[in-house]
């Protein structure tokens, strides 16, 4: 195999000296700056031989080197052995960045390609940037990949289907016409939207092209007057073709879309930051005004109706009750040592499939037990599986994706006897998810405002985590939906009634452990005062907290209190769906914490 990496690297070279390019840059993205990347644009993979999720592959005329974050270190050192390829490791002070060692490497004048395809226009315009402080130039070229990438997998041509109006609560007509209305209002009269997630909640579509995400490759050019989707024919059955022609969205070939904006004949056309460059050039060269702004569906969508509310809640009770199945059969399976990280995934997937309206998972399942847990987006291999013990820490986050919600959880449960560090450790992390859950904060508040609350006590024992504190997610789309966030860099997008969020502080010991807790809420109106519209969160998630791993002396009164009524409303949801056994299981986890 190490062979086959040299050779088309050797091809590539030459691809680059027929372009009179000195350097390519090779990032992990596709046409869509989506989070899971389908196999077609998998070209970093195919050139490197490195198979990591994230990573950027540079190219010269004589060298090569890959970035990558701490995640693959290890990964990637091995399969870039002997490759001539040099990894380079993000986040430590000594690696150099991509447009630095360029800098070093290459003469000024010279030109640095790149896809414009899987490249966003601000990652360009940052790479431009970055560049010409060395006399360096961008130059975007078609794709390379398309003429030496032999057996390329083809674009996926999966069917898509339709999300009905009980699930979505709005229909696709209605959400157009909001859409166009904020176009007038803004003087807009073109709008690409490229987005999957955007595309799949204006549609009410959803699909199957992309790992873990119910979407489908295409664009949706909205203007004034016409709705345009660009997707493979192959791709909409009969009853999507008549749908779409209710809706009136006229349909045309994927690639048609450059074509189409070459010759767009508005005025006025609105492009996200994140859209890929290929197509703003496109854009560019008619006499139209460019736009570079965020998408209205990014606001629209992250805002939940009553209908996608209610089924969000009614999807947490079901994805509970496979969690409470699952947790009482762990705790019995793991005195026998015959189950592993792998095998308890499994489990927990087949417990997710028995309930109505499951569609599949929502991410890759994260069961890291003990020193595995304290490496944040662990996910087993088998070269990694290793067997569970009848103590310790196992760290297990997961979730689904259901017809009318999509979950996201993370419990730590306590297999056995744990150290008094780790439930030290534990209780922090407990103390500091109670504190966001409890939150009131008035009309104007970010996630950065509130990120504090979730680290406050880590930060009194010296102690962080480099994650963000939460998400939201998206209602039968990504787990991972923007604009909002919670976490310590600023993030200005207001947190609205309607949004969903996750929760998830954690402790990290490398070599030991790793600790998090997690729930998904949703922000809800709690009073109006004199000094405005105050927010705070209710908990959709239902699962209990493993007790057994905390200190009871480190909860206040009110944390205590908290605890009982969460796992009081855990019991009285989810135990009329359980068998009697069942029942009494949840009954003895969500018994009433006393302080000593």
């Amino acid at each position: 195999m190490k062979d086959t990496i040299k050779e088309r690297i050797t091809s590539f070279r030459q691809f680059m000296q027929e372009k009179g390019i000195q350097a390519f840059i090779i990032p992990s993205t596709d046409p869509h700056a989506g989070e899971y990347v389908p196999a077609h644009w998998e070209s970093r993979k195919w050139l490197s031989g490195f198979t990591g999720s994230a990573g950027t592959l540079v190219i010269t005329n004589t060298e090569g080197g890959l970035w990558t974050d701490s995640r693959y270190f290890l990964q990637a050192a091995e399969q870039l052995q002997d490759t001539g390829l040099t990894l380079f490791k993000e986040g430590l002070p000594q690696t150099p960045s991509i447009t630095e060692w360029l800098g070093h490497k290459l003469q000024p004048g010279a030109q640095v390609g790149i896809d414009g395809w899987v490249n966003s226009i601000s990652t360009v315009y940052h790479l431009q940037e970055q560049l010409k402080h060395y006399g360096l130039t961008i130059v975007s070229t078609d794709d390379p990949f398309d003429i030496l990438w032999q057996g390329r997998p083809l674009l996926p041509e999966n069917p898509i289907f339709i999300l009905p109006l009980c699930y979505s609560g709005l229909s696709c007509l209605d959400k157009v016409k909001q859409i166009q209305e904020w176009m007038l209002t803004k003087g807009i009269d073109g709008l690409l939207i490229s987005a999957l997630d955007e595309i799949a909640w204006t549609l009410n579509l959803r699909g199957n092209d992309v790992h873990c995400n119910p979407l489908f490759v295409s664009y949706l050019l909205i203007t004034t007057h016409q709705t345009t989707l660009y997707i493979s024919s192959r791709k909409l059955t009969n009853e999507v073709s008549a749908y779409l022609q209710e809706n009136q969205i006229d349909v045309k070939p994927y690639y048609d879309i450059a074509h189409d904006l070459l010759h767009y004949k508005g005025k006025h056309l609105q492009l996200s930051p994140s859209a890929n460059y290929a197509l703003y050039q496109a854009a560019s060269s008619a006499s139209v005004q460019i736009h570079q702004d965020i998408s209205p569906v990014v606001y629209l969508k992250a805002v939940k109706n009553e209908t996608e509310i209610n089924g969000i809640r009614k999807a947490m009770k079901r994805d509970g009750i496979a969690m409470i199945r699952f947790l009482k059969w762990l705790k019995e399976a793991v005195q026998h040592g015959t189950e592993t990280e792998i095998s308890i995934s499994k489990k927990l997937y087949d417990f997710r499939a028995e309930q109505s309206l499951f569609k599949g998972i929502s991410f890759d399942t994260i069961a890291g037990y003990q020193p595995h847990g304290a490496i944040v987006h662990y996910e087993a291999t088998p070269e990694t599986d290793i067997p569970l013990q009848p103590e310790g820490l196992l760290l297990l986050d997961s979730g689904g994706h259901y017809l009318d919600g999509t979950t996201d959880i993370t419990r730590t449960i306590a297999l056995g006897p744990v150290s008094e560090a780790q439930k030290k450790d534990y209780t922090l992390v407990l103390k500091g998810f109670i504190a966001l859950s409890q939150a009131v904060f008035p009309h104007g508040t970010c996630g950065t405002q509130l990120d504090v609350l979730a680290r406050q006590y880590m930060w009194k024992a010296g102690i962080n985590y480099g994650h963000g504190t939460g998400h939201g997610v998206g209602h039968f789309l990504n787990v991972h939906e923007g604009p909002h966030q919670i976490r310590m860099n600023h993030m200005p997008a207001l947190l609205l009634p309607g949004m969903t969020v996750t929760n998830e502080p954690g402790i990290y010991r490398a070599g030991e452990y790793g600790i998090r807790t997690e729930n998904t809420m949703l922000v809800i109106k709690d009073k109006e005062t004199p000094f405005g519209n105050f927010y705070r969160f209710e908990s959709l998630t239902l699962c209990p907290i493993d007790k057994e791993a905390i200190c009871i002396d480190m909860l206040t009164n009110e944390e205590i209190q908290w605890l009982n009524q969460y796992h009081l409303q855990v019991y009285e949801q989810l135990s009329p769906y359980l068998s009697p056994e069942e029942q009494e299981w949840l009954k003895e986890q969500t018994q009433e914490l006393k302080n000593s």
